[in-house]
């Protein structure tokens, strides 16, 4: 039998008790420990019932018992204490009060991300894309930074990961209805639900209602098209994260894109909170935000389209966390066309060339997502200081003219946030020899180190335990969806032990990320894992995209190893990676392992959450290993850079992570003195804390975009509006200019005055080039001598750059006008010197002078 309607009833608190209904749908509780405790202490068992979700928390008592809990006095008073510590945490001065005191700060920022992992109870994040999302939100709110999020409500979010008997992923997709999640529905003034509206090929129209997350002080608004008013096709639009291709796939990011700004709208009107004045466009999926501001500034202030443009990227942030051409979204130029031709001002002649692979090895059929990020963005990064490079060098392209090293892509490590990820026992261990500060102040990660390591010790087999409890479970879980019966799976009771080395491994499965790896030689790993003195035991996890056969298959060949019997106490598969599981697995391990094909690991931050567990990293030098790795805090993977041989280079790397587990690894694990304690391990612990707790924070992290990106964003933002846009008037002119000038200009003549024959370190070349600026006014360029090391190719590197000045205007040869610039450069190295002149674009506008990719070289 079936309803003929359906509706939600919501819970009713007594007013005693109606400050929960406020704390629960703040996901503030998702990392401040004592707001758990209180949800918890209302009821142990139904919290574990509940997944410790607060909301389905509530919406398990009756009315009956909630009268009875009204009753509970002191109940009653923690729950007040929770909405007054609640109530300061959302208006107490904050970090960013400071900072904006002292300079021109947004007034707000715009985050976009196709996905956003907060906690478990809101499944809206696939991986480290989503989690990195999450922490990047928490972390503002923990600063004060004014962040509006932008996203999509998926109604079954990514999948629910299983195993079939013989270890082949199953995925599933259960429906999570928005009124039983901690989300509420922005509502217009007169109750009905707030919507965006765009318009779709074939005169389909697309609704979509707006649910916010509050996440702490940020609130956290998510697209949702499951509407009356939207034909089936719209409805299931945002039914799956990273579900769809082609058409769906563009769809989508056209809602996050364009309906996010229109969002923004909605909300700022609604609440009279500022508008954005910088929008972050995180990775490419959201890229069509721009299009949509476009599209404002000329029907809205009557701009010329290039115009726009140049208003639109001043205040824009764009950040790639895609190490790999193939991870980045591509549509036909066909598409395109046929989905945008709609959008007012914004003809499709002028999107084409934004997105367009028109660089050497480049597609120039497809519309590139990234490509169009990285063209409407005047400031863009990479996740670590090794991605930013492997970005300079991925997109050079677009810059040409320009070493790998100019390209105009900064670098911002990522962080992790602390109290989302740090165990309450590892903060209670602090608290307890560091002060209550542990986790508010990057300070006190070095008190850490203060801690007795005897006290450390017992904590971390505490940790051990609770994973091995927690693992348990799972594995046994597992099986009986895999067809085993409870009878037959008592092993699972005795699977892993809380005094054994615990090395975990825990990621998204592409190929690049080698799953497998440990794998190689499979003799070998059995050895470690058994050995009788010196044994290790390996906790894995992981997801395999749906439509990623390769991902599945390295799984199940994963799990088919670790069904042996006669191994299975020792390595476990956990399906379900998620959130939830993170949270047991970090603190649980002593090792966190990380074996990416290099440089291929954009940043790879679950490492940073073992090491503010006390875990150490054994890690290939990629992401962000390649620069914090110390000698001290972990060990260094061995890589084979530059054998072209797969198989080859993968067994060179697979033996040199053997012999590291075996020589160093398990040897300093297992290294004791009289009192049991591991010394040399414990200290690298400690060094750990000290030097790694302060920079994988996230809140460094998001002090570095502000400082770094949303500051002179906001700045250049405002210029370019001034006197009714005339800066991006003027800008967008003079790149014309520029573009038609350069190809004509020339550096027709370059002298050089004062090298000896024997220079040497101290000297003073005096330089005079004589330039045709191809009608370009002297104050229009910047002419540089480039000096540095040469090779015999004359090829230079390590280069510095000495700008010349304007001397006069004289004839050149062929009776036209040319420019002299002159200036000095002192040797100051020895080896070999070699420099030559180039002449760049100059506008008070440009944020970096390869901005526009243009540039004259002698």
């Amino acid at each position: 039998m079936k309803a003929i309607r359906r509706f939600h009833v919501r819970t009713v608190l007594p007013e005693p008790l109606a400050p929960l209904g406020d704390i629960a749908s703040n996901l503030r509780w998702s990392w401040h420990s004592r707001t758990r405790n209180l949800f918890r202490d209302i009821d142990p068992q139904r919290w574990e019932s509940v997944r410790h979700d607060p909301v389905a928390l509530l919406a398990s008592f009756s009315a009956d018992e909630l009268s009875q809990l009204a009753a509970d006095t002191v109940l009653v008073e923690r729950v007040h204490a929770a909405a007054r510590s609640l109530e300061r945490y959302l208006t107490a001065p904050s970090w960013y009060d400071d900072f904006a005191a002292d300079q021109e700060a947004p007034r707000a920022i715009a985050y976009f991300s196709a996905e956003f992992g907060i906690t478990h109870v809101l499944p809206q994040y696939s991986g480290g894309l989503g989690i990195l999302a999450g922490d990047h939100l928490k972390s503002a709110s923990d600063l004060g930074v004014p962040i509006v999020g932008l996203g999509l409500f998926y109604k079954t979010g990514y999948f629910s990961q299983s195993l079939s008997a013989d270890g082949w992923q199953q995925e599933t997709y259960p429906v999570h209805d928005a009124d039983d999640l901690p989300l509420s529905l922005v509502r217009e003034d007169d109750g009905t639900p707030a919507r965006v509206t765009l318009d779709l090929p074939d005169d389909r129209t697309l609704h979509a209602r707006i649910w916010r997350a509050q996440v702490g002080r940020v609130p956290l608004l998510l697209l949702d098209s499951d509407v009356d008013g939207n034909d089936d096709a719209g409805r299931e639009l945002t039914s799956r994260l990273y579900g769809g291709g082609g058409e769906q796939r563009l769809q989508q990011e056209m809602l996050l894109g364009i309906g996010g700004v229109r969002a923004t709208r909605i909300w700022s009107r609604l609440t009279g909170t500022p508008l954005p004045e910088v929008y972050h466009c995180n990775e490419g999926h959201a890229g069509f935000l721009g299009l949509e501001r476009i599209s404002e500034l000329v029907t809205g202030e009557g701009l010329a389209f290039d115009d726009a443009v140049e208003a639109v990227r001043a205040g824009t942030v764009f950040t790639t966390h895609t190490p790999v051409p193939a991870g980045i979204d591509r549509f036909g130029r066909d598409q395109i066309e046929r989905h945008l031709s709609t959008l007012p001002g914004v003809p499709v002649a002028k999107v084409l060339p934004l997105g367009s692979e028109t660089y050497e090895g480049g597609d120039p059929a497809v519309f590139n997502m990234a490509v169009m990020g990285l063209r409407l963005a005047q400031r863009a990064n990479g996740v670590s200081q090794l991605h930013g490079a492997v970005s300079r060098g991925m997109f050079d392209g677009l810059w040409p003219g320009f070493d790998d090293s100019e390209v105009p892509i900064a670098s911002i490590t990522n962080g992790v946030h602390a109290p989302t990820w740090v165990d309450p026992k590892v903060v209670e261990l602090g608290q307890r020899f560091v002060g209550p500060e542990l986790i508010r102040g990057e300070q006190a990660w070095e008190a850490l180190g203060q801690v007795p390591v005897e006290e450390f010790w017992r904590v971390k087999r505490e940790l051990r335990e609770q994973l091995v409890q927690d693992a348990r479970r799972r594995v046994r879980e597992s099986w009986l969806l895999r067809g085993a019966s409870s009878a037959e799976l008592g092993w699972t009771d005795e699977i892993l032990s809380p005094d054994v080395l615990t090395i975990g491994f825990a990621r998204r499965v592409p190929t690049y990320k080698r799953l497998t790896l440990m794998l190689r030689h499979p003799a070998r790993l059995r050895r470690m894992l058994l050995d009788p003195q010196r044994p290790i035991q390996l906790v894995i996890a992981g997801k395999s995209h749906p439509a990623d056969e390769t991902g599945k298959k390295l799984i199940q060949q994963m799990v088919q190893f670790a069904d042996d019997p006669e191994i299975r106490h020792r390595i476990i598969f956990l399906p379900g990676y998620d959130i939830e599981m993170a949270q047991k697995l970090y603190p649980g391990c002593d090792v966190w392992l990380n074996n990416p094909l290099r440089p291929f690991e954009a940043c790879g931050t679950s490492g940073m959450k073992a090491a503010l567990n006390g875990g150490l990293n054994l890690s290939i030098l990629d992401g962000w290993w390649d620069e914090w790795y110390d000698g001290h805090n972990g060990w260094a993977i061995p890589t084979a850079d530059g054998v072209q041989d797969a198989d080859r280079r993968d067994d060179l790397e697979a033996n040199a992570l053997y012999d590291l587990i075996e020589n160093n690894v398990a040897a300093t694990f297992y290294d004791r003195d009289d009192d049991g304690l591991p010394q040399r391990w414990l200290s690298m612990v400690s060094h750990t804390f000290t030097t790694l707790g302060p920079k994988v924070q996230a809140t460094r992290m998001v002090k570095d975009y502000t400082q770094q990106l949303y500051a002179p964003a906001a700045q250049a933002a405002r210029r370019r509006a001034q006197d009714g846009f005339a800066q991006a008037r003027e800008l967008a002119a003079y790149k014309q200019e520029a573009a038609a000038a350069f190809p004509h200009a020339r550096v027709d003549h370059v002298d050089a005055d004062g090298v000896s024959d024997s220079p040497q370190v101290g000297d003073q070349v005096h330089v005079r080039a004589y330039v045709a600026l191809g009608g370009l006014r002297p104050e229009e360029v910047d002419v540089q001598v480039v000096h540095g090391r040469v090779s015999e190719s004359d090829e230079l590197s390590d280069v510095t750059t000495v700008p010349l000045s304007f001397v006069e205007t004289e004839d050149g040869p062929d009776g036209s006008g040319r420019q002299v610039f002159a200036g000095d450069v002192t040797i100051q190295r020895t080896g070999s010197f070699g420099y030559t002149v180039r002449v760049l674009p100059r506008h008070e506008g440009l944020a970096s002078p390869s901005e526009l990719g243009l540039a004259l070289n002698a």
